[in-house]
């Protein structure tokens, strides 16, 4: 079963083949993805691996959280699974218009 993983404080010149370069001296890399800006295209610093194990996955903890790439010391851990956010985005729960 595969893992993803969080990877964040990344340089901005980092890019989804940097980090799957990268991950892959922990083991295979199944999708590696740099999280942009959506208006300006720009890195946002944090992206996310998937690991083709959780075996994989755990020695690429080890190996890369804490570790210096491009000047910036990373942080990498296990994804959480995204949280809801709920319907209406700050309608005050009031929903729709009036």
């Amino acid at each position: 079963m595969s893992m993803k993983l969080y990877v964040g404080n990344l340089a901005f010149s980092v890019n989804q083949d940097d980090l799957t370069d990268l991950f892959s001296q922990a083991g295979t890399v199944e999708s590696a993805s740099v999280v942009t800006d959506r208006d300006t295209g720009r890195s946002r610093g944090f992206g996310f691996v998937e690991m083709s194990t959780k075996e994989e996955g755990e020695a690429a903890i080890s190996q890369f959280n804490g570790s210096e790439v491009n000047g910036r010391s990373l942080t990498v851990n296990e994804a959480k699974p995204k949280e809801s956010r709920g319907g209406f985005g700050g309608g005050g729960g009031r929903g729709g218009r009036y």
